[in-house]
């Protein structure tokens, strides 16, 4: 009885330091390529096949993991040279983006068209101005000074997405084991087009190639847009301060 009880308390004593620690799930890593194709019927693929969002949402777990007020990781859509970089920017929903103007004039960022809605003003160079996206979608961003400006800020329901390079190649990252359903957006297609493209995903440990995804589409152009009052343009920027 005597030597049960030491061999017990070893065995309690050698397993202690692995009470309290957390199993991380097995991750894995999701990939494909896609191939935009010309909705003109001609099957002409595009020379560039960057800037298609893949991501994922758990079937397993359906509820929307939003982003806490806390989170320490901060998103920047910069306003540089009268432009903004990047031009498109994907975050999950609740993440809240800075709009820095690096620039030497003033710019007014806006989004009134779709998305979500927000006006912070005019303000000059050096200041910082920050919107928190709430719900999901695309939202396209413009300057009330400076047309030529415009960017979307893409809000998804997940932390697990992945942008594609000019050559088609996108990769999802670190993504824990389970059943998931894959989602794409692209500006130059449509709603319908990209409903049909998603399909259920299972991810392992490992690398899941999902192959070649075919996404119908226009030829990428600039958003058509008023100013923020539902104006043309009419800024002299012949003016330096802007």
């Amino acid at each position: 009885m005597r030597r049960f009880l030491f061999q017990l308390i070893l065995l309690v004593a050698g397993a202690a330091p692995l009470l309290g620690q957390v199993v991380e799930p097995a991750k894995g890593q999701v990939t494909a390529h896609v191939n935009l194709v010309q909705t003109d019927h001609s099957s002409r693929p595009f020379a560039d096949k960057a800037r298609v969002v893949i991501w994922l949402t758990s079937i397993d777990d359906p509820t929307p993991h939003l982003v806490s007020g806390k989170n320490d990781h901060r998103y920047q859509m910069v306003q540089q040279n009268k432009r903004f970089e990047p031009s498109l920017l994907v975050v999950p929903v609740g993440t809240t983006v800075d709009f820095p103007n690096k620039d030497p004039w003033f710019h007014n960022v806006f989004s009134l068209y779709q998305g979500k809605r927000f006006d912070l003003g005019l303000y000059q160079a050096g200041s910082v101005h920050a919107v928190r996206f709430d719900k999901p979608g695309a939202s396209y961003i413009f300057c009330n000074i400076h047309p030529q400006m415009s960017a979307v800020v893409l809000a998804v329901d997940s932390a697990y997405y992945g942008i594609s390079d000019p050559e088609g190649r996108v990769a999802v990252t670190n993504v824990p084991a389970g059943r998931y359903r894959m989602h794409l957006w692209y500006q130059g297609s449509s709603q319908k087009v990209l409903d049909n493209l998603q399909r259920e995903v299972t991810v392992t440990a490992g690398k899941h190639d999902l192959g070649t995804v075919q996404v119908l589409a226009n030829a990428p152009s600039q958003v058509a847009h008023k100013n923020k009052y539902g104006q043309d343009y009419d800024r002299d920027e012949s003016n330096p301060t802007y």
